[in-house]
């Protein structure tokens, strides 16, 4: 008993694994449903992967045969070609494409001996992007957890907190029903990404400076956007003098790490556009055509409040989490404003665009790679709670 009160917060997260593939299993896997698993923008994110590995064709001249032909309607049409100069390049960015290629090269090498076509939509391929989602959902909730200990939250209140991420927000139903879009693995990603930050701040070490850049690399290269993290260092840094430090930490004192670190984000931003070049000689490609953000009419209460997708009323545990900065306000002036700052900036992006509401999507589906930072504002109302 003791044994469990000490590690409850990992067996919850074994909890929520289980949920969670018990319900992909009943949901997705069975039967035709398997189809279902690669839709809309997942489309594009995973075409990357046959393209390379199987037709060698980053123009996708194989979409017609094999989507629109062999595997036509199985799940609902998309195509995610963009018509640059007369070349097909894809809409989306190649991100996600890495986060699941190790389970797509698994899917190849197994499909032909379980009887599947190679082709890369097959049913193996298309189950390695559920798993893959879903380990990086776990990936995601086991340095959540860690991130959670470095602001000393007791096992039983990490454990709720888990639960409230993994099982009570669009996370659960993103890995479960819709894997193949790209934010949960963001959510893997930027969960440890904060945790390194936050690391970083407590005990700077130049490998985690490293790591850091090459996630923002990574992070950004799954969604543009979500180069906005690097604004998430003051608030996990908890104060100006250690900001300063860290920084100063590489600037001054270790100046070719810095340099190298840089470098790293930097060639890993630029495969995106080796491929762009690949497709249509041009290495800067704004593939979204008219798509684009409008930030003279930003709907940033709609997107929180609105009935049609807004966050705060198809999530509301993101909603109770914001109840945290009260808390934070009292005991960290610097971390309050640095967090406003961050959220204001991100929700007024995210709201600028020209679909706020994200198509058919389940809640503000854009906000859950940063459910690590609700989780974070939901420890400070669980501190507040178990004060005599």
């Amino acid at each position: 008993m003791d044994y469990l009160k000490k590690h409850i917060s990992n067996f919850t997260i074994i909890f929520i694994v289980i949920i969670v593939v018990f319900s992909a299993a009943n949901v997705k896997w069975g039967d035709q449903r398997w189809h279902s698993l690669l839709r809309d923008d997942g489309k594009g994110y995973y075409a990357y992967l046959p393209a390379v590995f199987i037709y060698q064709d980053l123009n996708f001249h194989f979409y017609d045969e094999i989507e629109t032909g062999k595997y036509q309607d199985r799940n609902l049409p998309y195509d995610y070609r963009y018509d640059f100069h007369g070349k097909a390049v894809n809409k989306y960015y190649c991100g996600t494409a890495i986060a699941e290629l190790p389970g797509f090269l698994l899917a190849h090498w197994i499909s032909k001996s379980l009887g599947y076509d190679p082709d890369g939509y097959s049913k193996p391929y298309l189950m390695s992007i559920s798993i893959s989602a879903i380990l990086f959902m776990i990936f995601g909730l086991i340095f959540l957890r860690k991130t959670l200990l470095l602001y000393q939250l007791s096992e039983f209140n990490m454990s709720i907190i888990l639960l409230s991420i993994g099982l009570g927000t669009h996370l659960f139903y993103y890995v479960v029903a819709e894997p193949s879009m790209s934010h949960v693995f963001s959510f893997g990603l930027l969960s440890l990404y904060i945790y390194l930050g936050k690391s970083y701040f407590i005990s700077p070490k130049k490998w985690q400076a490293i790591a850091l850049a090459a996630l923002l690399g990574w992070i950004s290269l799954i969604r543009p956007v979500n180069v906005l993290v690097i604004f998430l260092l003051p608030f996990l840094a908890g104060s100006f003098r250690a900001l300063k430090d860290g920084f100063l930490y590489l600037f001054r004192e270790n100046t070719r790490y810095f340099v190298f670190a840089v470098l790293v984000a930097g060639m890993i931003v630029s495969l995106q556009s080796i491929i762009y070049y690949l497709q249509s000689g041009y290495f800067f490609v704004y593939s979204y055509g008219s798509e684009g953000f409008n930030f003279l009419d930003s709907h940033m209460i709609d997107i929180l409040f609105s009935y049609k997708k807004g966050l705060f009323v198809y999530t509301p545990v993101t909603f109770i989490a914001m109840f945290g900065l009260i808390y934070l306000y009292r005991e960290n002036k610097f971390g309050f404003y640095s967090l406003l700052a961050f959220g204001c900036l991100l929700t007024y992006i995210l709201a600028s665009w020209w679909s706020w509401y994200y198509g058919g999507s389940f809640s503000a589906r854009v906000y859950i790679e940063y459910l690590p930072l609700f989780a974070i504002l939901l420890s400070y109302i669980l501190k507040e709670i178990q004060k005599p």
